[in-house]
């Protein structure tokens, strides 16, 4: 496709202007969700214990890395040329980080995970697709198009080829597609030239024998972070909720699994009301694990938000009628899960500082479940590879055997 200079500058001016706005939502401001009623407090029915797992695996680098090159150079006033250059290379670095922080390694430390805990549902996140494919530069005519096919890592595939390996028999019971972003990428030097394509996943895993899924379902969030580029390029920034209605026997519950978003606590918040008001079922016990992307003793403010970093987990704590089932067990210090450096070989665990991966519960009588054994899994140094001295990710998992649920009436 060709362009005449005078409409080529005009993209160009476009371009340098949106990629200086700040990451978005797209839509109204989450503060204004409405609240639902308090469940009234009750006894709950005794059942047998389930054991649930939330584990963010971790995608492997900095994916923001090229739209920050991009705005420092735009900034310093460089042309769209140079520019490009910095959103490549930053592209690049942020690739190189993703080889060497070696999801295959640290797949067969998460496989090991899951087989000594045994949880019957597992909620993933971060469960990557890394893609390449022909380099393309054209504004408005592949720049920034996530398009690539070439699989480099497929996430999801190489974790369950590594729980086949330990004998742990698990299925996929629900997968989503999430953020689907590409970018072009080359070294400082513009050599290797091609494009870097990364398609994101939640998922949720069911033990074999544990139960029979009756219903299940996936969706997206209709409160997202929005990025443009140059106007006409949007990227794909999606985070979504998905989840499994189990029934063992006499045993039912709904498994719900998500992946707040990060950028912004706004964001975070329209979507934990957007997942309550979609997912919950009164009159059914739910289990609720997440990154939840909201830290409980965090209430600072972002510049961009106008709700502090806690306000998810205050909503879902309160008038959601959840219960932060960590502490029926233990201290939140003892539950910290984030998060550590991009290389993920960090030589001790100092980088565990805060507690965002979370498993709640909801019941019909506002009641806990009863916690038989709980632990975080992923948090020691101990649990790195020998070998490469990397951690199974930049998140702990955490574990939770839970009793209380109630039985459906003969």
């Amino acid at each position: 496709m060709r362009f005449n200079l005078r409409f080529a500058r005009l993209l160009v001016a476009l371009f340098a202007a949106l990629l200086l706005l700040p990451l978005t939502n797209t839509s109204a401001s989450a503060a204004t969700v409405a609240e639902k009623p308090q469940i009234k407090p009750g006894k709950a029915a005794k059942g047998k214990p389930v054991t649930v797992m939330t584990r963010n695996i971790y995608l492997g680098g900095d994916i923001f890395r090229p739209v920050e090159a991009a705005n420092k150079a735009l900034a310093e006033g460089k042309a769209f040329p140079e520019v490009l250059h910095a959103v490549a290379t930053a592209a690049d670095t942020t690739w190189a980080n993703v080889v060497a922080s070696n999801f295959p390694a640290r797949a067969k430390l998460l496989a090991k995970e899951i087989k000594k805990a045994k949880p019957d549902m597992v909620g993933l996140q971060e469960v990557s697709l890394w893609r390449s494919g022909p380099v393309e530069t054209t504004l408005g005519a592949g720049l920034a198009v996530p398009n690539s096919t070439k699989v480099e890592y497929d996430f999801l595939e190489i974790l369950m080829t590594e729980l086949k390996a330990t004998g742990a028999k698990y299925t996929i019971a629900v997968e989503g597609l999430r953020a689907d972003v590409e970018a072009p990428a080359w070294t400082a030097t513009q050599q290797n030239k091609r494009d870097i394509r990364l398609t994101m996943r939640d998922v949720i895993l069911r033990r074999q024998g544990a139960g029979k899924i009756v219903k299940s379902g996936d969706a997206i969030y209709t409160n997202n972070l929005a990025v443009s580029l140059g106007g006409v390029l949007p990227m794909n920034f999606d985070r979504g909720y998905q989840f499994a209605d189990i029934k063992s026997g006499r045993l039912e519950y709904r498994f719900i699994n998500t992946h707040l978003e990060a950028a912004s606590s706004d964001i975070a918040y329209g979507q934990a009301a957007e997942a309550v008001d979609k997912l919950l079922k009164p009159k059914k016990t739910t289990i609720f694990v997440c990154d939840c992307n909201s830290d409980p003793l965090n209430d600072s403010i972002k510049p961009t938000d106008t709700v502090p970093h806690k306000m998810a987990y205050d909503y879902l704590m309160g008038s959601a009628g959840f219960i932060d089932q960590w502490l029926e067990w233990a201290s939140a210090k003892k539950g910290w899960t984030s998060g550590l450096s991009e290389l993920v070989n960090d030589a001790t665990n100092a980088g565990f500082d805060h507690r965002i991966d979370l498993i709640l519960a909801h019941t019909k009588t506002g009641e806990p479940l009863e916690v038989k054994k709980g632990e975080v899994v992923g948090d020691e140094v101990k649990d790195r590879d020998p070998a490469t001295g990397l951690w199974p990710s930049d998140h702990a998992g955490v574990v939770l055997k839970l009793k209380g649920l109630p039985l459906k009436k003969k």
